[in-house]
This record gives C-alpha cells, sequence and structure tokens, in this order.
C-alpha cells in the first residue's frame, strides 16, 4: 500500500510524529512518499527503501492511496485543499493542540495503520463550501469564508440575502460562514452552534455586531447566500479557511453555496463525532475532581 506523509518541516513535533509513523510504516511494509524538504527531518529514513520523496505535494499525492497529514487542523486544511480534485481518503493525526479534524492520536496510529491495511476503517464525507464572484473567480473553503474589516477601526456594513431574499444588513466586525466541519472552529468562538458534519446546512455568524439581538443564522446549503459589500468602498478582508484575498473593487459581491467537492477523512472503528466532541471540548467533566 502507498501512504503520502504531508507535514509542515519547520514543526517540530509534528517532525517527531513523522518519524514515528516512518518507524511504524517500515514496520508494516507500507511504501510512503513525502515532500523532499519532510525527507530532511526524517532522521527515520536512513535505509528505508520504501521512502519515495517528490518536488512538490501535488505529486505525492498522485502516487499514493491514503492521504496522511501530520500536524494540526491547519495542516488537515492545507492538505484538504491540495487533494480536493483527487478523492484520496485522508488520515488526520494530530501532532497540534485541540485537533478536530486531526483526531487520530500518536499513541493511535499503529491502530490507524492496521485498521487502514486491513479495510476496517470508515469513511466520513466532508462538503467544501464554493465562493464565486462575477468575474468568474471562484474559491473553496472547507471550514469557512470570513469577511472583516481590514486596516479601520471602525465596523464595516455587509448585506447578506439567501435565494434572492434578504436577511439582513449588518453593521459588525465582519460575518463568517461556516461549513458543518468549521462549526467548531471560529465559527464556535464567536457563538455560532455546532452542526452535525454531512448536514447539508451552512451557517451565518455576525462577529461583534452592533445590534445585540442578532444573532447566528443556520441556512440549507442547497440554495445560494449572497454577501454584499454595500458600500462598495469599504476596506474588506476575504478568507478562505485563513488564506486572505482581495475582494474585486467593481463587483464586490459574493455567492456561496454548498461544492459538489468533498474530502474523506478516515475514522477508526468505535470513533464517533460525539466522542470528538467530548474529549476536545471536555464535555461532562468536572474541572474541580483535578483539585
Amino acid at each position: 500500500m502507498h501512504l503520502a506523509i504531508i507535514l509542515n518541516p519547520a514543526n517540530s513535533m509534528a517532525a517527531q510524529t513523522a518519524n514515528e509513523f516512518l518507524s511504524l510504516a517500515q514496520k508494516l511494509q507500507l511504501t510512503v512518499h513525502a515532500h523532499k524538504k519532510t525527507g530532511d527531518v526524517l532522521t527515520e529514513a536512513a535505509g528505508y527503501q520504501n521512502l519515495h520523496l517528490h518536488d512538490n505535494d501535488r505529486q505525492l499525492i498522485e502516487h499514493c492511496q491514503v492521504i496522511v497529514s501530520i500536524g494540526g487542523d491547519g495542516t488537515i486544511l492545507r492538505t484538504a485543499h491540495l487533494s480536493r480534485e483527487t478523492k484520496r481518503p485522508l488520515l488526520g493525526i494530530n501532532s497540534g493542540k485541540l485537533g478536530f479534524l486531526a483526531n487520530i492520536q500518536q499513541q493511535d496510529m499503529e491502530q490507524a495503520l492496521r485498521e487502514i491495511i486491513d479495510g476496517r476503517f470508515h469513511l466520513d464525507r466532508r462538503q467544501f463550501l464554493e465562493a464565486s464572484f462575477n468575474n468568474g473567480e471562484i474559491y473553496y473553503a472547507l471550514n469557512e469564508f470570513v469577511f472583516s474589516r481590514k486596516g479601520t477601526v471602525s465596523m464595516i456594513t455587509l448585506t447578506a440575502e439567501y435565494d434572492g431574499a434578504l436577511i439582513n444588513r449588518y453593521w459588525a466586525d465582519g460575518i463568517i460562514v461556516s461549513s458543518p466541519t468549521g462549526s467548531t472552529a471560529y465559527n464556535l468562538s464567536t457563538g455560532g452552534p455546532i452542526v452535525l458534519p454531512r448536514t447539508n446546512v451552512m451557517v451565518l455568524t455576525p462577529i461583534s455586531p452592533h445590534t445585540l439581538t442578532t444573532r447566528p443564522l443556520v441556512l440549507p446549503s442547497c440554495k445560494e447566500l449572497t454577501i454584499k459589500v454595500e458600500p462598495a468602498d469599504q476596506e474588506v478582508l476575504f478568507s478562505c479557511d485563513g488564506s486572505n484575498h482581495d475582494l474585486p473593487e467593481e463587483s464586490p459581491e459574493v455567492h456561496i453555496r454548498q461544492s459538489e467537492h468533498y474530502i474523506e477523512l478516515i475514522g477508526l472503528s468505535g470513533q464517533s463525532y460525539f466522542e470528538t466532541l467530548r474529549n476536545k471540548l471536555m464535555w461532562g467533566a468536572d474541572v474541580r475532581e483535578k483539585k
């Protein structure tokens, strides 16, 4: 079996985890593909004939059956965008902090590899959101699109329409349009709801709105949500999963809906989304027990 590993080689924790992973892959006689820069930090690579190094990440993805992202959710988001059109299953190994997407812990790596070899894993499909501009540009987000104020201390004004009907004219620090996958990211920190993955909705969450009664809104993702920058001369930053882009000056209007693109996350037997919520958010934990 051919596996591709993607990580930030400058991250010492990710590099350490990658070396442990490579030792396991060698033990299980798996073929591993990695970027040449990743090879520089793989101290376990010496003498490993089944390790193949490539010039870029897209090359190694083409040669694998399963993609392994080692790091935090930022790494898995980057990997998801790289592999968006390949439909390769993605295993997220957490060497970061919280890790909602990268939810395989280091101590579970061998179990994960053995279940992949035996075909005993399940796949969790996560849809992208798609944002299109009137000039033909299209952007994708697995977590969220964010419209926020740029280079100004004042609030911005944004208009939201759904399926041609006016929702609201927001006066706020910005707006988040989140997928179910991204509902536990920026959306959660601004008071938005947690949405079960594979639910065909998107969440519209204002960031620090001027009116306190303005609340997050859950919308079916099969129809179009339009965000307009009105007036058009405002300085607004548009972000896709943390990657910033300039809005077109002539027509600062964005149309958002669920994309046909998706990734499939590998889950271990016995794992569930609710278990992830309990573990990551410490639901049900009594902090007094530690005192």
